[in-house]
């Protein structure tokens, strides 16, 4: 492939977030997750305490990661449910600390307005939520603030079970959904340049479901916006490949790699150094860098 392969026609693909400038017709944003909660299906709280939350999104940062995306509150409905003022204290101290740490877009993952304020006073550039903008008052929040939204399907929304998701198409579906969400977040007044949308992988879907999106993403980054894959390490992956947490590393780097040359320009990972190593190398196959270092193949 060359610099000429054919970009998924991106709504204004050259955006300041933060602090930070991306084209998103040759370049691929890699967003560090570092979660501050207990129950985490990945991390399973190692990253709870203030000073660990900290220290690897710093580190996230060092790595190469373009981006930190810090959660108070797990997607699982296998949890106990936590109020507002709860996640805030999760949240905030860490976004405050990040922030005066480094440059790095800094998102927050949530679905609840009263956090996404709180987290954009404490220096959030991005409201990661994963239900979609359904939560009252959440897309004014950002509106008014004018940072960006990550708007991503899933049926229930985080804490919330769903038995047996199903779908007739779960491609055509999921593009439905995004495309109604968008046009919910353009009316509320966020502009078009300040969206970015993930389908959602494994969030209420199983694993043919999950592979179904990855086959055809090209139908999600077709709706113009931004696309983020959020695969890293999920459970569509082990059960593809029969291999327990800490041991998908491989399948997460294939799964991205196919996921950017069907259009995804943004990928959240836990393995920064290994995704930004492979990202550098499909980017310079793509034509969009040359090589890091000089060519010593001078035969």
């Amino acid at each position: 492939m060359s610099g000429d392969m054919p970009s998924p026609g991106i709504i204004s693909p050259v955006r300041r977030i933060g602090r930070r400038e991306f084209d998103f017709e040759r370049q691929i944003a890699i967003m560090a997750i570092v979660n501050r909660t207990p129950n985490s299906f990945h991390d399973q709280g190692r990253t709870y305490e203030l000073d660990r939350a900290v220290a690897a999104a710093v580190k996230a940062v060092d790595d190469g990661a373009d981006w930190v995306d810090i959660g108070g509150f797990a997607f699982s409905a296998a949890q106990a449910q936590i109020g507002a003022e709860e996640e805030i204290e999760r949240v905030v101290p860490v976004i405050a600390e990040v922030r005066a740490a480094t440059d790095a877009v800094i998102s927050v993952d949530t679905h609840r307005a009263a956090v996404a304020q709180a987290a954009i006073e404490a220096g959030a550039d991005v409201i990661n939520d994963t239900n979609g903008l359904r939560e009252p008052g959440i897309a004014e929040v950002a509106a008014e603030a004018g940072v960006t939204v990550i708007v991503t399907h899933s049926l229930g929304g985080p804490g919330r079970r769903v038995f047996r998701p199903s779908y007739s198409d779960v491609v055509s579906e999921v593009a439905g959904f995004l495309r109604e969400r968008v046009s919910f977040a353009l009316k509320a007044g966020i502009a078009a340049d300040r969206i970015i949308i993930d389908p959602g992988h494994d969030l209420n879907k199983n694993t043919f479901h999950s592979l179904e999106l990855t086959r055809r993403l090209e139908e999600i980054t077709a709706i113009g916006y931004p696309t983020l894959v959020a695969l890293s390490n999920k459970d569509f992956i082990g059960e593809t490949l029969d291999r327990p947490q800490g041991e998908r590393t491989e399948g997460t780097i294939a799964a991205n790699v196919l996921s950017i040359v069907k259009g995804a320009r943004i990928l959240r990972v836990h393995d920064v150094a290994a995704a930004v190593a492979s990202v550098r190398m499909t980017e310079a196959v793509l034509g969009w860098r040359g090589p890091i270092a000089p060519s010593h193949n001078l035969a």
